[in-house]
């Protein structure tokens, strides 16, 4: 576990310029610096960098954070991965201390990298010894280059293979690896058995699971690692390590659905193929792709399994979308899978295909459709009850627009219409002079408050011990300050934004801060916190004057006891002295 305080000094040591323009090209722009994003496409600089505030924000797709989830997003590594390539590159080892108890399931160490490369390497020099695993691999068309390439091995048959090459068959990182199972009466066996193995790598080469697949027939035909300490499913994606040169180049990556999909494609020249693990294409999986590149193409078989896998990932990407990248879905000829096509078709006829691939759009528009008769108004209202949970969630404006207006077009009915059944705000511009109002909207007295301890976390020391805020922004203030209160010597706001990543306050900051970027230095943060602190004080002792005033309505000061009348008296003579 790395100490929260060794990544607040982390982040005190870099400076996220430096970090980001090792990365994108930034350009000065008044007190900040701007690029165009790299994690969606656009024509115009909107990711801004405040070295000031050590945070970048873009104004066009969202993506925020420190260097550390600069680093995270665009490699797409864990926080662990990210903080130990910073603080390679300033220099400094990272620490580790005992997780808490609670926390010790959770631990995830060097040693189980280990564990998982030697088993790797024993199945790659018992695939060596296994001909009938090498015909198997000839059979199905893969050169020893290709298997190598992705670290094919062979599990061979047998119960406890691996209690020759580990220590200890009864070593606990086995367990928490997963490659091996311990049943009801504490009897161990290896997980993989007569399989041919692929090694499940991270986008940092490290191994952290297995596929294993059967060389003949057998249930079940792929058998994948459980979930681990180094292992997520949802979050992984196979071939995605090696593909990553060949998906930067092309611009675009291809999805599948079998490891065996991946290594035939790339054994084709189609270098920028992944496959997810055994699971429905995630959310993440979408997010992960669409920042690494514009296009992602899904290849799915043409049966009634392959249809429904195609919607489940359309379903999980309409979140995910971003103007101006582009998904498509490829559905091949039935009895075909990637494998079986591009052996049997080639490289190039596979290429075509996947250049008359639908879009998005118009796969949603045609699954929406033909499930139901557009003649009837019976038809096109289930037609606009099943849109309905698949256009209220895209996030990106012009694609929400103009699936809204294809979807209304469908069902006879307006765009305006749609949006009023919806109960969705209309996609549209704003007058000028509405636009220029709400350029520097009329905040309360806790936004700016909030403000000021982003600007300059020092300030929630300074705040009274017993003052409890009471308003929208409550929650966020309170927990900043009790965070604050617990650290030592100065606070960074970067330090600030990287402690509350992943929390419910993580958006409501990340737009705060964000809004105070584009104000540069002009934003007198002394002097606001002073003003924000004597307004919300005075509002303070209005409620309490009022609190009093409702206790002593029937009965006078006899209603009130000793503090409260002492309270009261203060209270009023406060307010005359006004």
């Amino acid at each position: 576990m790395i100490p929260k305080s060794f990544i607040h000094d982390l982040l005190n040591r870099l400076d996220i310029v430096d970090v980001i323009e090792r990365y994108v090209p930034l350009k000065k722009a008044g007190a900040n610096y701007v690029a165009c994003c790299p994690f969606h496409n656009e024509k115009s600089p909107s990711f801004t960098v405040s070295q000031s505030k050590q945070f970048y924000h873009c104004f066009g797709c969202g993506a925020h954070g420190t260097a550390i989830g600069f680093v995270m997003e665009h490699g797409g590594l864990g926080f662990v991965n990210a903080v130990e390539e910073l603080a390679r590159s300033a220099g400094v080892t990272v620490p580790r201390e005992a997780p808490m108890p609670e926390q010790a399931q959770h631990k995830v160490t060097p040693d189980l990298y280990e564990v998982m490369q030697s088993a790797t390497r024993y199945y790659r020099d018992q695939l060596k010894q296994s001909s009938r695993a090498i015909d198997y691999l000839k059979r199905r068309g893969l050169s020893g280059e290709i298997a190598s390439r992705f670290g094919i091995g062979y599990a061979p048959e047998g119960w406890q293979n691996l209690g020759n090459i580990f220590a200890s068959y009864q070593d606990s990182s086995l367990l928490e690896t997963g490659l091996v199972i311990e049943n009801e009466d504490g009897k161990r066996y290896d997980r993989f058995r007569d399989r041919i193995m692929f090694p499940i790598v991270n986008v940092r080469g490290q191994v952290i699971g297995f596929g294993g697949r059967v060389l003949d027939s057998g249930d079940p035909k792929y058998l994948n690692s459980p979930e681990t300490a180094l292992f997520e499913k949802g979050r992984e994606l196979y071939g995605l390590f090696q593909a990553m040169k060949a998906i930067r180049a092309k611009r675009q990556v291809l999805v599948v659905e079998g490891y065996m999909d991946v290594v035939a494609l790339v054994q084709h020249g189609i270098e920028y193929a992944v496959a997810t693990l055994g699971t429905a294409t995630t959310p993440y999986h979408v997010q992960k792709m669409l920042r690494l590149t514009d296009k992602v193409m899904f290849c799915f078989d043409g049966d009634a399994a392959g249809q429904r896998a195609a919607w489940r990932a359309m379903e999980n990407a309409l979140p995910q979308l971003v103007d101006g990248k582009h998904i498509g879905f490829l559905f091949l000829p039935s009895r075909h899978d990637p494998d079986s096509f591009v052996r049997e078709q080639g490289t190039a006829a596979f290429e075509q295909l996947l250049q008359e691939a639908l879009p998005l759009s118009k796969y949603l528009l045609r699954e929406l459709s033909i499930q139901v008769d557009l003649h009837t108004q019976e038809g096109r209202t289930a037609m606009l009850q099943r849109a309905k949970p698949l256009l209220t969630v895209i996030s990106a404006p012009t694609t929400a627009l103009l699936l809204r207006k294809e979807v209304a077009a469908l069902a006879g009915i307006t765009q305006t219409e749609l949006e009023a059944l919806y109960a969705i705000k209309p996609i549209g511009a704003l007058p000028r002079r509405a636009l220029q109002k709400a350029a520097r909207p009329v905040v309360s007295n806790l936004r700016v408050l909030l403000r000021c301890l982003l600007f300059q976390p020092d300030l929630a020391r300074e705040l009274p011990e017993n003052w409890i805020p009471v308003g929208a922004e409550a929650a966020a203030i309170t927990a900043l300050i009790e965070w604050s209160r617990m650290q030592e010597g100065a606070i960074s706001s970067s330090a600030m934004i990287q402690n509350f990543q992943g929390t419910a306050h993580e958006s409501l900051l990340a737009a705060e801060l964000a809004e105070i970027m584009q104000w540069g230095e002009t934003f007198n943060v002394v002097a606001e916190f002073q003003d924000v602190l004597t307004r919300l004080r005075n509002g303070q002792r209005k409620q309490q004057l009022q609190a009093l005033h409702v206790k002593m309505h029937d009965t006078g000061m006899k209603g009130l006891d000793e503090q409260e009348r002492s309270l009261y008296l203060q209270l009023l003579q406060r307010s005359e002295l006004k």
